[in-house]
């Protein structure tokens, strides 16, 4: 792709006029017309289209302005750094979380990245899978972190890397009377539940657990984001479960009581890369962190 084709077309697009586009870089409107032409040739469509006498973006402009706005806003921030800080900038290590793991399990595996490069600056994201699956598709994320791999549904060349499994603890805050005498996880049908959406891999789990255990939980609340689901915990409005892996982080404060634990439900958290093999120091820094809080938790 021509860089000086996409330049013009990105100048038209954001004053959305040939004329004022062709003045403001000092070319002829011609020239320019040209030149945007010569670039939806190469890209095999149209990436404006008249509406009288305006012209508009098509859903192909669309999405080639947004790549275009980013490429040269890197470009201006590149000049900037070079002219103030030849030395360098702080690395970017940027990060989707899955909205489905825990927060707390989600900093114990990226607290390692900011040592593991010096300057190293973090940006974590968190949305659903399928679109943190885009965006490292396109490099922009380095790294996806997801309780569950790659789904079958969608097609990006990426590379599941297993980080730690963790079986699951039913927790409750200490406010909630304990409302049935029998034993667990017996008492799980007489108790209110908050769980997971049916996205996640640890729903997914104790669903099928229930289900072999007979359990009819009474399902009071169903949260997209684990953080929504602990926060409603927290109020007393019901009995959640969390990995066992990070049980802790939620007994130590005395807030909440066990009400049970099972290994024959179980969660597995993974690491997306589009590298098969891990390189990035940041990355490999992060899949030792899981492999020492995985031993950490066995022991204990």
């Amino acid at each position: 792709m021509n860089l000086k084709h996409l330049f013009y077309f990105w100048k038209v697009g954001k004053l959305g006029s040939v004329i004022r586009a062709a003045e403001a870089i000092n070319v002829t409107p011609q020239t320019l017309s040209g030149q945007i032409g010569l670039l939806e040739e190469s890209l095999g469509t149209p990436l404006f289209a008249r509406k009288g006498r305006s012209l508009i973006l098509t859903e192909a402009g669309k999405m080639a302005m947004e790549y275009a706005e980013e490429m040269f806003a890197l470009s201006a921030e590149l000049e900037l750094v070079i002219k103030h800080n030849p030395k360098g900038r702080p690395t970017e290590f940027k990060v989707g979380v899955s909205d489905a793991v825990p927060k707390t399990l989600a900093f114990q595996l990226l607290q390692p990245a900011k040592s593991a490069t010096e300057g190293v600056r973090l940006v974590c994201r968190e949305w659903k899978i399928d679109r943190l699956l885009t965006e490292l598709s396109v490099h922009r994320l380095d790294l996806v972190i997801s309780d569950k791999p790659i789904p079958a549904s969608i097609s990006v060349r990426a590379y599941n890397h297993r980080l730690l499994e963790s079986g699951i603890t039913f927790l409750v805050h200490n406010d909630v009377t304990p409302p049935s005498p029998l034993s667990f996880p017996a008492c799980l049908s007489s108790m209110q539940l908050l769980l997971l959406g049916e996205d996640s891999a640890l729903r997914n789990a104790l669903d099928g657990w229930f289900e072999k255990k007979r359990i009819r939980p009474q399902i009071v609340g169903e949260f997209d984001d684990s953080a929504l689901m602990t926060a409603f915990g927290r109020g007393g409005m019901g009995v959640f479960p969390v990995p066992t892996i990070v049980e802790e982080e939620f007994t130590l404060s005395g807030e909440f009581s066990v009400i049970g634990r099972t290994t024959e439900a179980k969660v597995t958290y993974y690491a997306i890369s589009v590298e098969r093999k891990l390189k990035h120091p940041c990355v490999l820094a992060i899949t030792e962190s899981a492999q020492r809080f995985s031993a950490g938790a066995s022991e204990a």
